[in-house]
């Protein structure tokens, strides 16, 4: 069974920065497309971003110009740096593969309030 585990959500305030990390315990890590998605009160898990294997990486319009997607195969990690962070940004925070293939993790909350 493969874990996910995010870390380095937050308070922030608006228009603040924050880079969040998903450690993934396979060394498959790198054959997988992968994916950050978030999840606010009362709302569906929605994807944020994505990135290939290759590198390739997709935004949601929401978010295109604010957030950056990368990875480290060599570590198994991937991260979210997060910058120009508003409050509709607030939500639980998590990583799978594109396709949600991975048990979810617990995912790391981000709160933008001021």
């Amino acid at each position: 069974q493969v874990l996910l585990v995010e870390s380095g959500g937050g308070l922030v305030q608006p228009g603040g920065s924050l880079r969040l990390s998903c450690a993934v315990s396979t060394n498959s890590f790198r054959f997988y497309d992968m994916g950050w998605f978030r999840q606010a009160p009362g709302k569906e898990r929605e994807l944020v971003a994505g990135i290939t294997t290759t590198g390739t990486t997709n935004y949601e319009a929401f978010v295109k110009g604010r957030f950056t997607i990368s990875r480290d195969n060599n570590k198994n990690t991937l991260f979210l740096q997060m910058n120009s962070l508003k409050p509709e940004d607030t939500a639980v925070y998590y990583c799978n593969t594109r396709s949600g293939r991975w048990a979810w993790g617990q995912g790391t909350q981000v709160t933008v309030s001021s």
